[in-house]
Protein backbone atom coordinates (compact mmCIF):
# COMPACT_ATOMS: atom_id res chain seq x y z
CA UNK A 1 0.00 0.00 0.00
CA UNK A 2 1.19 3.36 -1.21
CA UNK A 3 1.15 6.32 1.62
CA UNK A 4 0.87 9.70 0.38
CA UNK A 5 2.38 13.04 2.32
CA UNK A 6 -1.41 13.83 3.52
CA UNK A 7 -1.33 10.04 5.10
CA UNK A 8 1.68 10.46 6.97
CA UNK A 9 1.27 13.77 8.15
CA UNK A 10 -2.38 12.48 9.39
CA UNK A 11 -1.07 9.49 10.78
CA UNK A 12 1.75 10.70 12.50
CA UNK A 13 -0.39 13.39 14.08
CA UNK A 14 -3.41 11.40 14.77
CA UNK A 15 -2.44 8.26 16.40
CA UNK A 16 -2.86 10.07 19.76
CA UNK A 17 -4.71 13.06 20.59
CA UNK A 18 -7.61 13.02 17.75
CA UNK A 19 -9.67 16.32 18.45
CA UNK A 20 -12.43 16.10 21.15
CA UNK A 21 -15.09 18.36 19.16
CA UNK A 22 -18.82 18.39 17.48
CA UNK A 23 -16.52 18.29 14.18
CA UNK A 24 -12.98 16.54 14.59
CA UNK A 25 -12.27 15.97 11.03
CA UNK A 26 -12.83 19.63 10.17
CA UNK A 27 -10.16 20.19 12.91
CA UNK A 28 -7.67 17.78 11.73
CA UNK A 29 -8.58 19.19 8.01
CA UNK A 30 -7.73 23.09 9.56
CA UNK A 31 -4.26 21.71 11.35
CA UNK A 32 -2.99 19.91 8.46
CA UNK A 33 -3.70 22.66 5.87
CA UNK A 34 -6.52 20.62 3.58
CA UNK A 35 -9.81 20.11 3.75
CA UNK A 36 -12.39 17.97 5.55
CA UNK A 37 -13.15 15.48 2.25
CA UNK A 38 -9.37 15.19 1.63
CA UNK A 39 -9.17 13.70 5.45
CA UNK A 40 -11.98 11.47 5.21
CA UNK A 41 -10.98 10.33 1.91
CA UNK A 42 -7.56 9.82 3.10
CA UNK A 43 -9.15 7.95 5.90
CA UNK A 44 -11.04 5.74 3.60
CA UNK A 45 -8.16 4.85 1.63
CA UNK A 46 -5.84 3.57 4.34
CA UNK A 47 -9.21 1.74 5.41
CA UNK A 48 -9.47 0.21 1.91
CA UNK A 49 -6.32 -0.63 1.66
CA UNK A 50 -5.66 -2.26 5.03
CA UNK A 51 -3.86 0.38 6.90
CA UNK A 52 -5.90 1.53 9.14
CA UNK A 53 -8.44 -0.88 11.16
CA UNK A 54 -10.53 1.51 13.09
CA UNK A 55 -10.66 5.10 14.28
CA UNK A 56 -11.48 5.97 18.15
CA UNK A 57 -10.82 6.35 21.65
CA UNK A 58 -8.51 3.77 23.83
CA UNK A 59 -10.63 3.71 27.22
CA UNK A 60 -9.05 3.12 30.36
CA UNK A 61 -10.74 -0.28 31.01
CA UNK A 62 -10.57 -0.36 34.94
CA UNK A 63 -12.53 2.48 34.67
CA UNK A 64 -14.89 1.95 31.99
CA UNK A 65 -15.99 -1.57 33.50
CA UNK A 66 -13.94 -4.90 33.49
CA UNK A 67 -11.84 -6.86 30.43
CA UNK A 68 -9.91 -9.78 30.73
CA UNK A 69 -7.78 -11.45 27.68
CA UNK A 70 -8.82 -14.54 26.55
CA UNK A 71 -7.21 -17.32 24.48
CA UNK A 72 -9.02 -20.60 22.83
CA UNK A 73 -7.36 -23.90 21.71
CA UNK A 74 -9.24 -24.17 18.55
CA UNK A 75 -8.96 -27.37 16.46
CA UNK A 76 -8.28 -26.00 12.89
CA UNK A 77 -11.45 -27.04 11.04
CA UNK A 78 -13.15 -25.02 13.29
CA UNK A 79 -11.23 -21.68 13.49
CA UNK A 80 -13.54 -20.06 10.97
CA UNK A 81 -17.09 -20.63 12.86
CA UNK A 82 -15.22 -20.02 16.28
CA UNK A 83 -13.88 -16.99 14.87
CA UNK A 84 -17.12 -15.72 13.72
CA UNK A 85 -19.15 -16.45 16.70
CA UNK A 86 -16.43 -14.65 19.07
CA UNK A 87 -16.22 -11.74 16.92
CA UNK A 88 -20.50 -11.60 17.29
CA UNK A 89 -19.65 -10.29 20.69
CA UNK A 90 -19.90 -6.67 21.10
CA UNK A 91 -17.86 -6.98 23.59
CA UNK A 92 -15.06 -8.64 21.92
CA UNK A 93 -12.18 -6.36 20.49
CA UNK A 94 -8.43 -7.30 18.78
CA UNK A 95 -9.09 -11.07 18.20
CA UNK A 96 -5.88 -13.00 16.49
CA UNK A 97 -5.07 -16.00 15.30
CA UNK A 98 -1.49 -17.18 16.65
CA UNK A 99 1.05 -19.51 16.34
CA UNK A 100 0.32 -22.29 19.77
CA UNK A 101 -2.04 -25.10 20.93
CA UNK A 102 -4.25 -21.74 21.74
CA UNK A 103 -4.21 -20.33 18.76
CA UNK A 104 -7.13 -17.84 19.22
CA UNK A 105 -6.73 -14.48 21.55
CA UNK A 106 -9.28 -11.82 22.13
CA UNK A 107 -9.84 -8.92 24.65
CA UNK A 108 -13.73 -9.29 26.48
CA UNK A 109 -14.52 -6.10 28.18
CA UNK A 110 -17.69 -5.20 29.71
CA UNK A 111 -19.01 -2.94 32.88
CA UNK A 112 -18.19 -5.63 35.31
CA UNK A 113 -16.56 -8.93 36.19
CA UNK A 114 -19.45 -10.91 36.53
CA UNK A 115 -20.95 -9.49 33.18
CA UNK A 116 -17.34 -11.08 31.69
CA UNK A 117 -17.82 -14.01 33.80
CA UNK A 118 -21.31 -15.06 31.93
CA UNK A 119 -19.55 -13.99 28.48
CA UNK A 120 -17.28 -16.82 29.39
CA UNK A 121 -19.24 -19.51 30.49
CA UNK A 122 -21.81 -18.72 27.16
CA UNK A 123 -18.95 -18.76 24.79
CA UNK A 124 -18.00 -22.40 26.25
CA UNK A 125 -21.15 -23.35 26.43
CA UNK A 126 -21.82 -21.92 22.57
CA UNK A 127 -18.30 -24.04 21.63
CA UNK A 128 -17.71 -26.71 23.46
CA UNK A 129 -13.93 -24.92 24.35
CA UNK A 130 -12.60 -23.54 27.57
CA UNK A 131 -11.61 -20.31 27.32
CA UNK A 132 -8.37 -19.36 28.85
CA UNK A 133 -9.37 -16.55 31.30
CA UNK A 134 -6.01 -14.28 31.50
CA UNK A 135 -7.60 -11.11 33.95
CA UNK A 136 -4.70 -8.12 33.89
CA UNK A 137 -2.83 -7.90 36.49
CA UNK A 138 -0.94 -4.61 36.42
CA UNK A 139 -0.91 -2.18 33.20
CA UNK A 140 2.26 -1.01 31.88
CA UNK A 141 1.45 1.48 29.78
CA UNK A 142 3.47 1.74 26.59
CA UNK A 143 1.60 4.43 24.30
CA UNK A 144 2.25 2.66 21.41
CA UNK A 145 2.58 4.23 18.07
CA UNK A 146 4.61 3.95 14.95
CA UNK A 147 6.00 7.66 13.21
CA UNK A 148 6.02 7.44 9.97
CA UNK A 149 7.91 10.54 9.55
CA UNK A 150 9.77 11.49 6.03
CA UNK A 151 9.98 8.82 3.71
CA UNK A 152 13.52 10.25 2.86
Amino acid sequence: MQIDALSRRLIDRYQHGMPLCAEPYRAMADELGCSEDEVLACLEHLHEGGGLSRIGPVFEHSRAGASTLVALAVPAARLEQIAARINAFPEVNHNYLREHRYNLWFVLTGPDRPHIDRLLAEIEADTGLVPLDLPMQQAFRIDLGFPLGDPS
